[in-house]
Order: structure tokens, then sequence, then C-alpha cells
């Protein structure tokens, strides 16, 4: 480890002669892609000996962004802070100007799980109840998405097709009408991630009823993760560093060192959990197979239930 940062704080010395670097998030600030990503450059900077600007770049469901660092030059200077579905989710659904999967990854920021929540005038007290409701009633319950293609709309789809229920799926341009209609009844029940959903369960407008993520979430013990009931089911948000096509290993893995550094601050883990996130991190080789799994998984819901976007 001291070997590393010996060498890591060298690499850094050098890099520090060129221009600032830049992290861009491609969406609009405020949210909590821009929040992980401004902690990771504020601490990332002086193990670099580099200043590290955040930039949002906000458009196209996050495409706007990534095809300006997807073009940038390999240099280490230009990152894509990014979630997971413009890696996965987005080459299967929309025709891009650029290749996602030539993105060079570097590391893995922080993991949210996605949740389950129901409107409280849901006849549901927990999961279970919840499944036996929407088979009793085939296509007369139904469950907001942030829009068509959109993780909560494919977790929405997995759920459906492992659980065998029916569910009338409302489509909507984002989450903020979705989570307005979810609160006022007009729809029944949602997936989003636990940071989103957290304060309305808490005030008890919203019931949670089961946790994408493999395990239970400490704040609500009581809450099972779905895989338990439905062995695979798996729906998490994360944020992760790529670097544009054809950045070398060791620009990328000097990046990354700096990453897996932060991530094993005691302050930074504690700031992520109080934002409800898990500051586990990862390699770059351990990224790159998390990207080929979700892609893999999602390929199949969109196959399976045939979704499309018009």
């Amino acid at each position: 480890m001291r070997l590393a940062l010996v060498l890591l704080f060298v690499c850094a010395e050098a890099f520090a002669q060129g221009k600032p670097m830049r992290i861009i998030v491609p969406f609009p600030p405020g949210g909590t892609a821009d929040a992980l990503s401004r902690l990771a450059a504020e601490r990332m900077a002086p193990l670099l000996g580099q200043q590290i600007l955040v930039e949002n770049r906000a458009g196209a469901g996050g495409n706007l962004g990534a095809e300006q660092v997807w073009r940038a030059e390999p240099d280490g200077l230009t990152l894509l802070s990014t979630p997971p579905h413009i890696l996965t989710v987005n080459p299967l659904l929309y025709k891009l100007n650029f290749d996602p999967g030539k993105f060079v990854p570097v590391g893995i920021i922080a993991t949210y799980p996605n949740v389950l929540v129901a409107t409280a005038k849901v006849p549901a007290a927990n999961l279970d109840e919840f499944i036996a409701l929407a088979r009793a009633n085939p296509g007369k319950l139904s469950i907001a998405s942030q829009g068509n293609g959109t993780i909560s709309h494919l977790s929405a789809e997995l759920l459906k097709k492992m659980a065998e229920i029916n569910l009338l799926h409302v489509p909507y341009k984002g989450t903020a009408p979705a989570l307005t209609d979810l609160l006022g009844g007009q729809v029944d029940v949602m997936f989003d991630n636990l940071i989103t959903m957290q304060p309305h369960v808490k005030s008890s407008k919203l019931k949670l009823l089961g946790v994408g993520g493999p395990e239970r979430i400490a704040q609500f013990p009581d809450v099972p993760a779905i895989t338990e009931r439905f062995p695979g089911f798996r729906s998490e948000t994360w944020m992760g560093l790529v670097a544009p096509p054809g950045t070398s290993p060791a620009v990328a893995g000097r990046i990354a060192g700096a990453l897996a550094h932060v991530m094993q601050d005691a302050d930074v883990r504690s700031r992520l959990v109080e934002l409800q996130a898990d500051p586990a991190g990862s390699s770059p080789d351990q990224m790159a197979q998390r990207i080929k799994q979700e892609t893999e998984r999602w390929t199949e819901v969109i196959r399976s239930a045939r979704i499309t976007i018009e």
C-alpha cells in the first residue's frame, strides 16, 4: 500500500503540469450523481496533484455528456461520471453516435439500491402481500416509471416476469412527475433509488415493500431483499468513472488508484453512508465485469418484454 501511494504521488507530480482534469456529469447540478461526483473530485484532486473541475452536461438521457467524453482525448484529463444505464441500457434502446462499450472503466464511486415502494392506499403491508394482491387483481395495479426504457421500467418488468404478475406500466418523463403522482395516489407502486424514496418512507407517505440490492438495508431490517423471494432479482444504481476510448491502462490505473484511496477514507465513507450509498467502490476490472453482467440482465428483460423507444 505504501509503495502504491509513493507511485501515485510521483505520477501526480508529473500529471499536475498540464491542464485541469474535468469530470463530466451528464445530468443537471444538485442531484445524487452531482453530489457523488463532486465528493470524489474534491478528494482525488490532492492525491493526483491536479485541479479537478466538475461540469454538468445534461441532455438526451445522459447521452449528450457521455458522447462529449467519448470524443475527448484519451489523456486522462476528461472523465465521465455515469450511472449504469448509460453504459448498459442506452446502447440497447437508442441509436447512438458513439459506442459506450469502448469506454475505459476506472472505478465505481458508490452503489445504492433501488427499492419498490407503494402508496399508502395500497392494501399490502409487505412484499408477500403485494404479490398476492397483484396476482388476485391482474392488470389492476399500476407501476410508475421514470420513462420507457429506464432502470425503473426495466426493474418493473423484471419483477413482473419473476413474480408472474401483471401490472399496468405508467411511464413518466422523469422522477419528479412520477413521484408526485405516486404520493398523490394516482399510481400504486414504483421502483426508484433509496436516496430518493427514503424521506417519503420515513414520513409514512410511502411503504417500503422490497429492496433491489442483494441484501437487506440496515435502516429497514424488516424489509426483505426481493431476491430472497425471487432469487436472482437485482436492481441497483451506482455512479462510476470511465475514461475515453483508447485511454492507456497506465493512465486509467493512476486515476483508479486515487479513487481507491479516496474510498478508504473514513470521512468519505461516512459521508456516503449519510447519502444512503454503499462506499464499497471497485477496481477497473470489477467495474468492467459489473457492466457486462448488467448488460446481460437488461438485454434479456428488454427482449422478453419487447421494450422499444419510439
